[in-house]
């Protein structure tokens, strides 16, 4: 029997196409075929490094039959390597599937590594955090986006989105309102291509820079949020507690901070994290 080929996940350029590595060259001129995202797209970029080799559409409405399509290719001999449109695959791009399925039927898998808007982005943010959490795409919907950031309010790491021109605007917008606008933003724009931008500011400012120039509401985006800054606990006095405790049986967490502030006099902050532990405990004894 033939020996079984061998799965390279391949990172492409992210814009300038000078961010390719000589490894992700060399092995796309060696395998038998590419696996791509958008093949009309890749033979751009195929063109220009003079490969030449045959191209299987692999995208998100396809990654399961591709998968096995591949399988089959691979169990009989053929190298193939899989690339995305744009930086590394399987990260908020096709290739995850792929990789899964390939993986549990003993296929070699190797990566090559190289350009990731996620790294990009943090090595020029400044930001001293040690850890990050990757999110991507957050909800198309405004309120399923809001929801989501409200399970990440009170994750202590740099919060890193991927987010698209024509939400960009109501996306800032709902980062500053639903986890604070004293958090520091980082807006990194087109990263590598003509009109790269990295503007740092607090979140509180964001919506107005964009506004500012509507140049800045295109492209594509990666938004780094650093970690909420440390606070000292505050202590709610029992009334307090007792009349949020009452609120949140009826409204919304936030809704309802505000309106025992409101009734008691108590700061709305150590009532809005008083009430994300009685919620977060609920939920874990469930």
């Amino acid at each position: 029997m033939k020996e079984q080929g061998i799965l390279y996940v391949v990172a492409t350029p992210i814009g300038n196409l000078g961010d390719i590595t000589m490894r992700a060259i060399d092995t796309l001129k060696q395998v038998d075929a590419i696996a791509a995202e958008d093949t009309r797209h890749s033979a751009g970029l195929l063109t220009h490094f003079g490969i030449n080799k045959k191209l299987i559409a692999v995208h998100e409405h396809n990654e399961q039959q591709s998968a096995q399509l591949l399988l089959q290719r691979i169990q009989q001999g053929e190298h193939i390597a899989l690339i995305t449109d744009a930086g590394t695959p399987g990260i908020s791009d096709p290739g995850a599937v792929v990789v899964d399925v390939l993986i549990s039927h003993g296929v070699k898998v190797v990566p090559i590594p190289g350009a990731s808007a996620v790294v990009a982005a943090l090595s020029a943010s400044g930001i001293t955090d040690n850890a990050f959490m990757f999110v991507g795409f957050l909800p198309a919907s405004g309120a399923q986006r809001r929801k989501k950031l409200e399970s990440l309010q009170a994750v202590d790491a740099t919060l890193v989105f991927y987010e698209a021109p024509h939400r960009i605007a109501d996306c800032v917008q709902d980062l500053a309102s639903i986890l604070g606008e004293e958090r520091r933003i980082t807006i990194a724009r087109e990263l590598t291509k003509t009109f790269e931008t990295m503007h740092r500011c607090m979140l509180r400012e964001a919506s107005a820079w964009l506004a500012h120039d509507l140049n800045q509401q295109r492209g594509e985006f990666v938004l780094l949020v650093e970690a909420p800054p440390l606070q000292e606990a505050v202590e709610v006095d029992p009334e307090a507690e007792r009349v949020l405790r009452l609120l949140l049986e009826a409204l919304p967490l936030k809704q309802a901070a505000k309106l025992a502030s409101d009734i008691t006099g108590a700061k709305k902050n150590a009532l809005y994290e008083l009430a994300l532990d009685i919620k977060n405990s609920a939920e874990s004894q469930k």
